[in-house]
């Protein structure tokens, strides 16, 4: 039986989008000013994911202890929240619509590892957030998931697979729930 040599593991041909300069000086500020605390205003932030290349539309709301790894590989639409520690590990593009609600904790997970490969390549996919969504608390959306509109993902669940518009989804891996209703105002 074979096993994993972790030691032949190479990164060398993974495109991380930005020269190493660029990622030294992220790696930085990322740690200053978005995954800290003591910064509660959100205007420098939205400016500083701007000037490392993010595309950011009006209304951004981004809590305390967010930490995003590319941003030059992260597209938020109009409106969107980022809740309180709440990770967009980005290896691969991050696209977020319109509306979007990414709770407390909640991590966007692009990256992960071939595990049938003897030297654990990595198999990243990236991750599409439509308008309408909510990502809850503590909630994980897997490499390659795409969550289609007003789709909800419920605290603490796992999305492998792609969900369904205005469905609520629970649990690991997550199932449909049920249906979402929205009320007009």
């Amino acid at each position: 039986m074979n096993t994993n040599r972790l030691d032949q593991f190479d990164s060398s041909t993974f495109d991380k989008g930005a020269g190493k300069l660029k990622q030294l000086c992220w790696l930085i500020l990322n740690a200053l000013f978005l995954k800290s605390s003591w910064l509660p205003f959100m205007i420098p932030k939205r400016k500083l994911l701007k000037l490392f290349g993010a595309q950011i539309g009006n209304g951004l709301v981004i809590k305390p202890g967010v930490s995003i790894k590319f941003p030059w590989k992260l597209r938020i639409g109009d409106h969107v929240w980022l809740g309180e520690n709440c990770w967009i590990d980005n290896l691969d593009s991050v696209i977020i619509g319109n509306h979007v609600c990414i709770s407390q904790g909640a991590l966007l997970l692009t990256g992960n590892h071939d595990y049938t490969v003897s030297s654990f390549d990595y198999r990243n996919a990236p991750i599409c957030l439509e308008n309408g969504v909510w990502i809850g608390a503590k909630a994980v959306v897997c490499p390659g998931v795409t969550c289609h509109e007003h789709a909800v993902l419920a605290v603490g669940s796992i999305a492998t697979k792609d969900l369904e518009t205005y469905t609520i989804y629970q649990g690991n891996p997550a199932v449909a729930v049920r249906t979402r209703q929205i009320k007009a105002l």
